[in-house]
């Protein structure tokens, strides 16, 4: 199985979904498609640049989430393949919905690739990319979940130096999203796994201003990235990654540096 890109769902509530919608098209600076589905529940944040790989999905009922779209040649396959490493089938809607073996939601859909957008340049100077899926995962159900990641994807799974609650998949270059998986603490509540969106950039201090002004509230400030509340509740990081390779300079740049 060969994925050919990757889409991220914003998973909203219904009465989350207007702000939400709002909140991430004037944050990346894209156009909403029309509502599409049977119930108009699904909308494609469109780039000016490069090819789609965020959406929105108005839930029926839940509350919001974050699920993954692999686009492959063979979904049914692909679905087979997923069951075998671990993964359970929840839906056969002409699409597979499916759950990780910790329980994460993805989806298998037919596709192919597409042209990876190029990383944004705002007022402020600063250099910015919405570009990272990270996968956060209760610590007894750490291994089995990197593991299953990796041999789904066929993308090499690495260590993150001296964070060893981090291991992520290395990102083909023509895909637009890469996948990190983060260990969980003790301290953290529940056993689901689940996932929240990160953006690399060149000044943390003057993205986070950008995000702050349209309407995100900071929760609080680490080492290397920043966690952010969206207007809805969602939570999110902004990182020191270089948001061309994805990847941390050798001297990491330091918040209010």
């Amino acid at each position: 199985m060969t994925v050919n890109w990757l889409t991220a769902f914003l998973d909203l509530a219904p009465a989350s979904y207007d702000a939400g919608v709002g909140f991430w098209a004037a944050l990346t600076d894209d156009d909403v498609s029309p509502s599409r589905g049977v119930e108009g529940e699904f909308a494609t944040l469109l780039p000016s640049d490069g090819d789609a790989y965020l959406r929105v999905q108005r839930l029926g009922r839940g509350p919001d989430g974050l699920h993954l779209d692999l686009h492959v040649d063979d979904p049914r396959d692909a679905a087979e393949r997923a069951v075998g490493l671990g993964a359970r089938e929840v839906a056969d809607l002409g699409y597979y919905v499916m759950a990780s073996p910790g329980g994460f939601t993805f989806c298998l859909v037919p596709g192919a690739g597409g042209e990876r957008a190029r990383p944004s340049v705002w007022p402020g100077g600063q250099v910015s990319a919405l570009d990272q899926v990270c996968v956060d995962v209760p610590a007894a159900r750490f291994d089995a979940e990197c593991a299953f990641w990796a041999a789904l994807t066929g993308w090499e799974l690495r260590g993150a130096g001296e964070h060893t609650e981090f291991r992520s998949l290395a990102r083909p270059p023509e895909q637009p999203l890469r996948i990190l998986l983060q260990e969980l603490g003790a301290d953290d509540p529940g056993d689901a796994v689940r996932g929240h969106l990160d953006w690399a950039c060149t000044d943390r201090p003057a993205e986070t201003d950008r995000h702050a002004a349209l309407g995100a509230t900071v929760e609080e400030v680490r080492e290397g990235w920043t966690v952010l509340v969206d207007p809805t509740g969602r939570r999110y990081c902004i990182t020191d990654r270089d948001p061309g390779t994805g990847l941390l300079s050798a001297e990491p740049r330091r918040f209010g540096a």
